[in-house]
């Protein structure tokens, strides 16, 4: 009884976390093993590659869909199982032809512990606060992902305001040179033989 315990436990600190490539035009699937009333939850974002959106869904054994987003960029899907098998999601790249798209995402899970056993206060605290502690890290990932983004973004906008400064100047120069020879024309003398 006491394994059974230890085992949940460390089930609900389990998440694993992948950072994966989805190539133009492809998909990505992944699978989990679950039994009736086990819970799943997917939980994505995309890092990188064309308008930061992707298509995702996860389906049952029998492969009836059992949620499905389209081109976002963040998303969290929750299942619980309602039967044994092998349950499969999918990120989708399928809309774009040219860019690759880096996807951050964790797969959490709870194994179903029925009613039939006693819970014990520490051990619902001890739920809580594994549940509170996935949140925090999932939080954690999610925000570097965004400074990742907005840094790219910020060095992005850095180098085009650089070379746009430089053409200015060249403009600049350039039509500083055309007015002085411009206006040392008028102040040349002509003569005519």
């Amino acid at each position: 009884m006491l394994a059974a315990w230890l085992s949940l436990f460390l089930f609900l600190f389990t998440a694993n976390a992948h950072m994966i490539d989805v190539l133009a035009g492809r998909k990505e699937c992944f699978f989990e093993d679950l039994h009736k009333q086990d819970k799943m939850t997917v939980t994505y974002q995309v890092g990188g590659g064309g308008h930061l959106d992707i298509d995702f869904w996860l389906s049952d054994p029998t492969s009836k869909v059992l949620g499905k987003q389209v081109k976002q960029s963040t998303g969290t899907l929750s299942v619980t199982a309602d039967k044994d098998g092998r349950y499969e999601y999918c990120f989708s790249n399928q809309m774009s032809a040219i860019a690759d798209k880096i996807v951050s995402f964790n797969v959490h899970g709870v194994i179903y512990v029925g009613d039939d056993d006693v819970v014990a206060p520490i051990e619902r605290e001890i739920r809580s606060l594994a549940s509170g502690l996935t949140s925090v890290k999932d939080e954690q990932e999610y925000i570097v992902v965004r400074e990742r983004t907005h840094r790219n973004t910020a060095e992005s906008t850095n180098s085009r305001v650089k070379w746009w400064s430089i053409v200015q100047a060249v403009v600049l120069f350039s039509v500083v040179a055309w007015q002085v020879y411009y206006l040392k024309s008028f102040f040349e003398v002509k003569r005519v033989i």
